[in-house]
């Protein structure tokens, strides 16, 4: 990761950006990205925009991520570029509001980040933010939102009801705890639930629609599928029926004891005295496509020659 960062720095650097605020990481991380940029000399050396570390207490959970995208926030950044898998993208985007998103593989489960080189990655975001690119290069992408009990929650990839009631231990290895699914999109080469719908019927980012997957045992299922539920983890998983999910078709479900699983981590507890809904929301958060970008910049000419871009924007990325 601390090398994937620098890699981002070259691309941002290149693209424009002056100034970079970072979040507090492992120390493994930290060193590697020190290491990285003190070794940044020569006749291979690149223009690095200045890195500032944000002062921040960890707690090593969700809540580190949370405080730096506020944080970020407050300081006005133009766009955050996350290193995580669905978990942390999850995270960051219920905070994020409409601050841009570039998304970058790196955890166990990554149905939504994408599996980009970071040094490109860091051109696109940075042209971007740098307003050297104008619209059309990003994406607003679709949600689910959950209700329960008046507190609303989203999931950027799938929502699985699930029967046991426990949500310590949050990751979902076994389908047969699962009664059904709902994703925004679903593709049949990604890990996790998803897989089951993109197994079923593929379901784009850019589809206006999502699905909704009831599952069942294998012995009583109208379709058994091999699903890689996990990496390393091929489970069997039976499926009695699947619909389309159109954009504010809200589903009440079935007030029973269970919990809830967001983007593939158990995370809130149902029980029949507390009302929940799901429904697919087209405001999710905003992202950065890097293909397109690369195209335009292309197209344009902003990469060809020096200085086609803006340079000093003054807010960091």
């Amino acid at each position: 990761k601390g090398s994937m960062v620098y890699r981002l720095m070259i691309g941002l650097g290149a693209a424009g950006v002056d100034n970079v605020l970072f979040m507090p990481a492992a120390a493994g991380v930290g060193e590697s990205l020190r290491r990285h940029i003190k070794g940044n000399t020569g006749a291979r050396k690149q223009s690095l925009p200045d890195l500032e570390h944000l002062d921040m207490r960890l707690y090593g959970d969700a809540r580190d991520t949370a405080e730096a995208v506020r944080r970020m926030r407050e300081r006005g950044v133009r766009a955050i570029v996350i290193l995580g898998g669905d978990g942390t993208c999850r995270v960051a985007s219920s905070h994020s509001y409409d601050t841009l998103l570039c998304t970058l593989s790196t955890g166990t489960n990554n149905a939504f980040p994408q599996f980009r080189e970071a040094t490109v990655a860091g051109l696109a975001t940075g042209l971007v933010a740098t307003g050297a690119l104008g619209g059309g290069v990003v994406r607003r992408e679709k949600a689910l939102r959950v209700l329960v009990d008046g507190e609303e929650d989203l999931a950027l990839v799938d929502v699985a009801v699930c029967r046991e009631r426990w949500i310590g231990a949050r990751a979902l290895y076994d389908p047969g705890a699962v009664s059904e699914v709902f994703v925004a999109s679903a593709s049949p080469d990604a890990v996790g639930l998803s897989s089951v719908a993109g197994l079923l019927e593929p379901v784009s980012r850019d589809d206006p629609h999502g699905l909704r997957v009831e599952l069942t045992g294998p012995e009583e299922a109208e379709t058994v599928l091999s699903v890689p539920l996990a990496p390393g983890l091929v489970s069997t998983v039976g499926v009695a029926a699947h619909d389309r999910l159109r954009p504010g078709e809200s589903f009440e479900l079935e007030p029973v004891h269970g919990s809830l699983a967001l983007d593939g981590e158990r995370e809130i507890e149902l029980r029949p005295e507390r009302g929940a809904e799901v429904w697919l929301s087209e405001e999710g958060p905003l992202t950065v496509d890097v293909e397109e970008c690369m195209r335009r910049a292309a197209k344009e000419g902003l990469l060809n020659g020096r200085g086609r871009f803006p340079r000093n924007i003054g807010n960091p990325t």
